[in-house]
């Protein structure tokens, strides 16, 4: 078995794909946070991980983990209004601005699946473990995923 790499390296290696995810998982606007607390928490536990470690399943899973924390802690922090905006109506016609958008409103699983599938390029036997369920069921999330996304983001129609 190999000798594990310098963490620097995972970190140039992989800290594209993590980013993508974290970005599809919680949005631009904490998707450096959610990075940030994926590679700190990583660089903790990284000296006990065993020769052989697929880098890239695990960092996808410690930032699925530091979204989910992240997505938490920001849905528990009161928001200060003077105003309390309208809740949009999904169904009024209202369309996506764009395709991050789009992938933020799909269902839990099936965002996940996308994200994890075609922004860090993991198969879906690794998705199953990161989600939980089997490869089969991962496939199928990803599949109705990426339906919904072409039928509301490229043909305009609303989100039901």
């Amino acid at each position: 078995m190999k000798a594990k790499p310098p963490f620097e390296t995972v970190v140039r290696d992989h800290g594209p794909t993590v980013f993508r995810v974290c970005r599809a998982i919680v949005g631009a606007d904490d998707a450096d946070d959610a990075w940030s607390e994926t590679f700190l928490a990583a660089l903790k536990a990284y000296p006990d991980l065993p020769d052989g470690t697929n880098f890239e399943a695990w960092l996808v899973t410690v930032a699925h983990r530091k979204a989910i924390d992240l997505t938490r802690t920001r849905t528990r922090q009161p928001i200060p209004t003077d105003v309390v905006p309208e809740t949009p109506n999904p169904r009024s016609g209202e369309s996506f601005g764009d395709l991050a958008a789009a992938v933020g409103r799909l269902p839990h699983k099936q965002k996940h699946a996308v994200a994890y599938h075609y922004l860090a390029g993991l198969p879906y036997d690794e998705i199953a473990e990161v989600l939980g369920g089997s490869a089969a069921a991962a496939r199928r999330a990803s599949s109705d995923g990426i339906a919904t996304l072409r039928r509301i983001y490229l043909k305009g129609e609303t989100h039901e």
